[in-house]
């Protein structure tokens, strides 16, 4: 009996959905909050939760802003342990208003800001919450398992988190080190260890993690109006209806 959802959001192993009034539905791991793995508590949504504008989705768990710009979050890390999955990922800062967009990473959060500032928190392990100094502008973010994107205003792409350099070992993969020539962006997404960003023309770039080919965009690709990208996968949405999937 899901109907009138206006967006959705897929974590690890939970699914949320947004409803053209303002509330969420959850399902999927977390409906009970055992603190055994995966059940933290990631699909029950906070009762008396409306007014939700977007919604994000991490590895175990949910984020809901508001429309008055307050930013709701639950399951894992409404403590932070220290001890895995519990990082603080659901602490959602004091004082934070203004949201515009959240993003869910694997253990850690970003929101937006109208101003175009962040706000990071949660897991740091490789620097997924060191937001690079004086970064501003930023008109859409996108957080993957250890990395976080930023877009800002003129098009341009910054990161941060593992994957700054490429070791070839995991998670340092190259996932945050955004290519030199890459401009003229209109959306990102990233994945488990890779990055997709779209360009205003339709084509779509992508680095990282490409042991299973989700950096191989398929040659010939145009058209693009949307991307996202799963944890060893990248798909594409074309403005004819049609999506195309690789990895």
């Amino acid at each position: 009996g899901l109907s009138n959802v206006t967006s959705i959001a897929a974590g690890l192993y939970h699914g949320l959905a947004l409803r053209s009034n303002g509330t969420l539905a959850a399902w999927g791991a977390g409906t009970n909050n055992s603190g055994t793995n995966p059940n933290y508590g990631q699909s029950l949504v906070p009762t008396g939760l409306t007014n939700v504008a977007s919604l994000a989705a991490g590895a175990y768990h949910s984020l809901a802003t508001r429309a008055d710009g307050t930013l709701a979050a639950w399951g894992a890390g409404t403590n932070n342990t220290g001890v895995s999955p519990q990082y603080g990922q659901s602490k959602v800062p004091a004082g934070l208003t203004n949201v515009s967009a959240a993003a869910a990473g694997g253990y850690h959060s970003l929101a937006l800001k109208l101003d175009g500032t962040v706000a990071v928190w949660g897991a740091n392990t490789y620097g997924q919450t060191n937001m690079p100094a004086g970064l501003t502008n930023v008109v859409a973010i996108a957080a993957g398992l250890d990395h976080s994107l930023a877009l800002k205003a003129g098009g341009n792409v910054v990161a941060w988190g593992a994957g700054a350099a490429n070791t070839g070992s995991l998670p340092n993969v190259g996932q945050s080190a955004v290519p030199g020539a890459l401009t003229n962006v209109v959306a990102v997404a990233a994945g488990g260890y890779h990055s997709l960003a779209l360009r205003g023309d339709g084509s779509v770039a992508a680095w990282g993690y490409n042991n299973y080919g989700q950096t191989n965009v398929p040659g010939g690709l145009s058209n693009v109006v949307a991307v996202s990208a799963g944890y060893y996968y990248s798909l594409a949405l074309k403005a004819d209806g049609t999506v195309v999937a690789w990895g």
